[in-house]
């Protein structure tokens, strides 16, 4: 059975859907992830999207979505990849685990950056997913 992992950050543009298309690319045999915003600016960063498709992780359905829109979702696993996430992440009505792991937003800076925030996610966020969740 696949385990649901919320990727939350505060925009919802960058961090959090690089890491919800590389989860479900890598693991998505065993997690189903999913991401969204505690304050969603409904753009994906254009500079994140291109890399994701050229990588071939890009899915039409990835989109920047506000946190309402899955509160009600039954999670395995709550991750915040910002420090303003972590500090205002909202109570989930159904019990949750929750993770910190924290990425510096490639947002404005060189587009290499972007890349070398995608490998931080791929060697950071996914063995400590792996071992959190116990696949």
């Amino acid at each position: 059975m696949l385990k649901n992992v919320l990727i939350l950050c505060t925009g919802n543009s960058c961090r959090s859907i690089m890491a919800e298309a590389l989860i479900n690319a890598k693991l998505g045999d065993k997690i189903f992830a999913q991401s969204s915003g505690v304050r969603a600016s409904g753009t994906v960063n254009p500079y994140a999207k291109a890399l994701l498709e050229q990588k071939g992780y890009w899915l039409d359905t990835y989109h920047s979505k506000l946190i309402d829109t899955v509160l009600d979702t039954a999670f395995d696993l709550v991750v915040t990849v910002c420090d303003h996430a972590h500090e205002t992440c909202p109570m989930f009505p159904k019990a949750v685990k929750t993770m910190h792991i924290g990425f510096e937003d490639p947002s404005g800076k060189a587009e290499n950056e972007y890349e070398k925030t995608l490998v931080l996610i791929e060697k950071e966020l996914l063995p400590r997913l792996q071992a959190e969740l116990n696949i």
